[in-house]
């Protein structure tokens, strides 16, 4: 059974919405670096990794297997965020390996087998130091890794 995108992003919206009314209650103790803003532009929203790094994302990933998975293992781990960003079961590493694969518009398998390479280790924090070597160097334009 596949969570339909307008699911997905009814879902995210919900989460931004939780986090943004948690975040004017208290401050949220994880760095900040280049960005002031706590709220995604237009279009776009924010989780972050195990490891702490906030990624900005276009809503349309939310149509991609791996992130449809991601947010599933997190709802799991982590639980629903009530007062707080939400929190992905991998470290930014992994993360920007699975967003270069998202932009490439792999196939569903490919999808699959990063997805069931991740899932027995999620509990680990779903790092890999085969995803250190496996991503690719930064492009322009390409989301925001803080």
């Amino acid at each position: 059974m596949v969570t339909p995108p307008k699911t997905l992003i009814k879902i995210a919206r919900k989460w931004q919405k939780v986090a943004a009314a948690a975040e004017r209650r208290r401050k949220i103790s994880l760095p900040r670096s280049r960005s002031s803003s706590t709220v995604a532009d237009k279009g776009h929203f924010v989780v972050y990794t195990v490891d702490q790094k906030r990624c900005v994302l276009p809503l349309r990933y939310l149509g991609s297997y791996v992130l449809r998975e991601l947010l599933k293992m997190s709802e799991e781990e982590f639980g629903l965020p009530a007062d707080g960003p939400i929190k992905l079961p991998c470290e930014a590493a992994f993360m920007e390996y699975a967003v270069y694969l998202i932009r490439r518009h792999v196939d569903l398998e490919v999808e699959r087998a990063l997805v069931l390479s991740v899932a027995p280790a999620a509990k680990l924090s779903c790092g890999s130091s085969l995803f250190w070597s496996a991503a690719p160097a930064a492009e322009d334009g390409r989301p925001v890794m803080i």
